[in-house]
């Protein structure tokens, strides 16, 4: 398994980056999110504890739960299914109050399924995760909350 953590400070409040980065239907307007839904409703909110949401990201594709949500601090979420086929033990999105806004750490852990080259393509794919990790971080950066 590897870990890729990203840590970004977004020059806006914590509860507005939480919102944005916990609400599924804004993702399509993240680079290379080609679409994101919502399967199942979180159980005391619709993007929170429980929630079940697809992402496509080019050929990839993601169905997500929501395992931990903690308004406006954290929420993880681990892979249930995914294209290419991955292993994940988990991932966490952590925010954190600053003089300079809000400092986000993005941390997933995980390894691509594949006889004897999974480890080898986990590698390789890992500078590819990172990169689309901030782009994430720097859109909602750039772009002013709905």
């Amino acid at each position: 398994m590897l870990t890729t953590t990203v840590k970004h400070t977004i020059a806006a409040p914590v509860s507005e980056v939480f919102e944005r980065i916990s609400d599924h239907a804004a993702y399509r307007q993240f680079p290379g999110i080609r679409d994101s839904r919502l399967l199942r409703e979180g159980r005391t909110e619709k993007n929170g504890l429980g929630a079940i949401r697809e992402i496509e990201a080019g050929r990839a594709r993601f169905v997500e739960e929501i395992t931990a949500f903690e308004r406006p601090w954290r929420m993880d979420y681990r892979i249930l299914e995914s294209r290419p086929a991955i292993e994940h033990a988990g991932g966490s999105i952590r925010l954190e109050e600053t003089p300079a806004g809000t400092a986000v750490t993005w941390t997933s852990t995980y390894r691509l399924k594949a006889p004897l080259v999974g480890g080898l393509m986990t590698r390789i794919a890992a500078p590819n995760v990172e990169r689309m990790f901030l782009a994430i971080l720097k859109a909602i950066a750039e772009r002013p909350a709905p």
